[in-house]
């Protein structure tokens, strides 16, 4: 459960355990923190309004060590976030009635029995927060000039107050609804990034693929390009060798010059109250299943803070590799 390679980002706890963090190894020393920036960064992740679980979570972090006098030390930093709304009860049937589209399963197959299903335990989207909390605290490390911008883009195939409309429609019902986030990434030197495996993109699409319910990363004119010609593509190096808006961002696994557009697409929620079937191992029979936990309609609004920071840390991460900076 860790991200990056020179500043490793490691997630721990469940949904119903008391906490759950991050800790984070190999920061630079002598990096400001900014608390103000960590309260409106964990701010616009939480449960508790909107389009987002009714599950009250204040979401406040507790740094335990590595930041001294408002300054890391360059030793690990570690952020617990306790839980404090849990309805275990909610997840009584599990695991002999494990969830339509649900890790329930597997993960219980995979572990014989041991792993904590209760809200997902550590599959469940509340193990974003640690990221979010992290990726502030790595704000400072990043230079002004490179800006990593998420936007919802759409709600079950809808933009704007259409989209809005249609996602409250589902919540109403007890169903759920696909998203998707769009994430712009500017201002990077030419070159940063690694080739193959560390480049741009394939660091970028691993992480923002193990995002909860991520289900498609495109870079650029993503599928789309399937149904162009080279000629059609290309993007022309012009006078001062600049790239016109639209060209790819990242070519080679590194930086163009160009912005870095990327779409990433959600599955609907598979917790829904709406009745589904699935099969009871107790009774032996297909039966009707109706989960009483609280739970997002759709995940775009609350996953663009956590796209932005996966983004944010992979950047920085990729910054120290090539010596952009200082580890």
């Amino acid at each position: 459960m860790s991200l990056g390679e020179n500043m490793i980002v490691t997630l721990f706890g469940e949904s119903h355990g008391p906490a759950v963090g991050a800790l984070i190894e190999g920061m630079p020393a002598n990096v400001e923190f900014d608390l103000e920036q960590l309260i409106t960064d964990m701010v616009s992740r939480r449960p508790g309004s909107g389009l987002a679980s009714k599950r009250k979570e204040t979401d406040d972090v507790e740094i335990l060590s590595g930041v001294n006098n408002g300054r890391t030390t360059g030793m690990p930093i570690l952020l617990l976030i306790r839980n404090q709304d849990v309805r275990s009860k909610d997840y009584s049937f599990l695991p002999y009635q494990p969830r339509p589209g649900h890790v329930d399963h597997p993960i219980n197959i995979k572990t014989e029995g041991a792993a904590d299903l209760r809200g997902g335990g550590s599959f469940s989207a509340r193990l974003t927060a640690g990221l979010v909390a992290a990726s502030s605290i790595s704000r400072n490390i990043i230079p002004d000039d490179w800006k990593i911008e998420a936007t919802v883009g759409a709600l079950g195939g809808l933009e704007g107050d259409e989209g809005i409309a249609l996602a409250e429609q589902a919540r109403k019902a007890g169903d759920s609804l696909g998203s998707r986030v769009d994430l712009v990434i500017t201002g990077l030197p030419i070159g940063l990034g690694e080739p193959w495996f560390d480049g741009l993109e394939p660091a970028l699409a691993r992480a923002l693929m193990a995002i909860p319910a991520a289900r498609a990363v495109e870079f650029g004119r993503g599928v789309n390009a399937g149904e162009m010609r080279g000629s059609q593509h290309n993007d022309k190096w012009g006078e001062g060798m600049k790239l016109d808006e639209g060209a790819d961002g990242a070519l080679g696994g590194m930086a163009s010059g160009a912005p870095i557009h990327v779409r990433i697409t959600f599955k609907p929620p598979s917790g829904i109250s709406l009745p589904q079937e699935t099969f009871n191992q107790i009774s032996g029979m297909m039966e009707e299943l109706a989960i009483k936990g609280r739970h997002d309609p759709v995940i775009a609004p609350r996953a663009r803070p956590v796209v932005e920071a996966v983004a944010r840390l992979v950047i920085a991460d990729l910054g120290i590799q090539g010596g952009y900076i200082d580890g």
